[in-house]
């Protein structure tokens, strides 16, 4: 066994029966064999992926809530910053974080070989260098803070491209299609596993099978899950068709020395991959260096019911190899009753905290859909007040729904609190019940005119509501935030509010392959009465001199 996995503290190293070899086993309590605590002392870096476009957002946020300083990948839509690991419960309750990875090591400039065979054959290679230790050891502690765990189905190899699209689309209750960077396989609910006696590490290899019977060749193990990633430039997506589907692992390895399937750990690897200037496939390097991993430690492959899940980030030169620490997007929260535009409560965290709610603001969502932006403002500033309508009944009901899941969890949890301050109701988005100057801030997603409404219909309403949003909005201190990914109509229809709204900044962001826009709008000092005094006194001026 390597030296590098003998230092591993939080393991328990243990003999085996049969041969008497050394292997390192893990739990899941977070206690080495005298039952003291481990991983206290070890500082590792976290990687996450996040909105894309919010990533200095993000970085504030663990910069105010873990005291950490982070720097943003030159992959957009992913953060990097270094903790302890006794701080990783903190981590999960970050906002603006969909995904969390630690790593093993990052490569910033990789020199990847001139042929594709010496980049395979320096991918297998490169298993056995890193330093897996400190990692595994997190993911070990990790497991008793995740989420439940799911099993993924595989999308059907014959389905044709549109088909896996109509898939995912179904599964996916939002305006994008899909908005975290997750594989294509989606997920269902299932029992945690306990991973106690499995076998962590170890440098031993092991032969395989593969069809034509050579034990020499690693078999085709884990796969290349396609990753839909936010944020990536048209031109750096894999999308070649080699690369639509997982590789899958149809031969059983021989189990080493006896041991039994059920006591070994399993594993996948995913490559998630953006360059045009490669010469292999996202599929080739997962296979290759996920074998490479399997000899190394000895571990099961196994697709959709792996235990352990090793990530292959590539983006042009930079290389980073990583550990998954979430099995589903930590933005799936609050909401349990979807509609066919939710938005993602990442996405929403992140909208909310560019206007920086401050004690007794009063917020307008007059667009709610199924209450997103308000519910993730109720939890993260409570002392602010929340007003969530739309014009849809079954949009107000959804609304309702979820905020009375969140009133029954915590009354489960026995809260006493006296509810959310939220109130929902059904309106005219051009003619709001709500008196003139009287709202602080407004943050809501406007219809793309894809799944709701259309661009023609938008050239009609956008002007009507950044109207009606400049008058209920206070005069000089009023601010919105408004998601769009109808740009066009917006540049125009704001062009003409100039006395009612000025731009201060627009954060780019990418919608599930939507390339969409994040304004951030000031409410000029001019009083709404005062517009609507010069435009009465107006019209009879005009219609006098019209009659001259």
């Amino acid at each position: 066994m390597s030296e590098a996995n003998k230092e591993c503290s939080g393991h328990l190293s243990q003999k085996s029966p049969e041969t008497g070899r050394e292997v390192l086993v893990v739990g899941t309590s977070g206690t080495n064999a005298d039952d003291q605590p481990v991983g206290d002392s070890i500082t590792v870096k976290i990687g996450a992926t996040v909105p894309t476009g919010f990533e200095h957002t993000a970085a504030e946020e663990v910069k105010e809530k873990l005291c950490a300083e982070s720097t943003i990948s030159k992959d957009r839509g992913r953060i990097y910053f270094e903790i302890n690991s006794k701080n990783l419960p903190q981590v999960h309750c970050l906002k603006s974080v969909d995904n969390l990875f630690v790593v093993v090591q990052e490569f910033s400039d990789y020199q990847f070989k001139d042929t594709k065979e010496e980049t395979l054959q320096d991918f297998q290679l490169l298993a056995e260098k890193l330093p897996w230790s400190n990692p595994l050891e997190v993911w070990k502690i990790n497991n008793s803070l995740k989420k439940k765990r799911s099993w993924r189905k595989v999308v059907n190899k014959k389905s044709t491209p549109k088909e896996n699209a109509k898939k995912a689309n179904a599964e996916n209750y939002s305006e994008q299609p899909h908005s975290e960077k997750h594989s294509i396989a989606d997920t269902v609910d299932t029992s945690t596993k306990t991973l106690e006696g499995l076998p962590l590490e170890s440098n031993k290899k092991t032969e395989c099978c593969s069809d034509g019977g050579d034990k020499d060749k690693a078999p085709s193990i884990s796969c290349d899950t396609l990753q839909i990633e936010e944020g990536r430039l048209p031109g750096t997506a894999t999308a070649a068709s080699d690369e639509d589907v997982p590789a899958t692992c149809e031969n059983d390895c021989d189990l080493p020395d006896g041991q039994e399937a059920s006591k070994l750990l399993k594993f996948r690897v995913t490559c998630n991959r953006a360059g045009e200037k490669h010469n292999f496939t996202s599929n080739e390097a997962a296979r290759d260096f996920g074998g490479a991993v399997q000899d190394f430690f000895l571990w099961k492959p196994d697709m959709t019911k792996f235990d352990i899940e090793v990530l292959l980030n590539i983006h042009n030169n930079e290389v980073v190899v990583a550990i998954a620490l979430t099995e589903e997007s930590l933005h799936k929260r609050n909401i349990t009753h979807f509609g066919p535009t939710t938005l993602r409560s990442t996405l929403a965290y992140g909208m909310l905290r560019l206007c920086k709610p401050q004690p007794s603001d009063i917020i307008i969502d007059p667009m709610c859909g199924t209450g997103a932006i308000p519910l993730e403002g109720a939890m993260e500033w409570p002392c602010s007040y929340y007003m969530a309508g739309d014009n849809n009944e079954l949009a107000i009901n959804r609304t309702i729904n979820n905020i009375n899941h969140i009133h029954n969890k915590r009354h489960n949890k026995g809260s006493t609190a006296c509810g959310l301050p939220i109130d929902t109701v059904q309106w005219d988005l051009c003619k709001l019940p709500i008196r003139t100057g009287s709202a602080d801030i407004i943050v809501t997603d406007m219809p793309f005119g894809k799944r709701i409404g259309s661009r023609k219909k938008n050239w009609d309403l956008y002007p009507s509501c950044l109207k009606e949003m400049g008058r209920v909005c206070r005069p000089e201190i009023g601010k919105a935030v408004l998601l769009t990914q109808d740009k066009k109509c917006f540049a125009k229809t704001l062009s003409t509010m100039g006395h009612l709204w000025q731009k201060s900044h627009t954060v780019w962001v990418n919608v599930g392959g939507l390339h969409a826009a994040v304004y951030f709008l000031k409410r000029t000092s001019l009083s709404f009465n005062k517009i609507t005094e010069d435009n009465e006194n107006k019209e009879p001026a005009e219609k006098t001199k019209t009659e001259e």
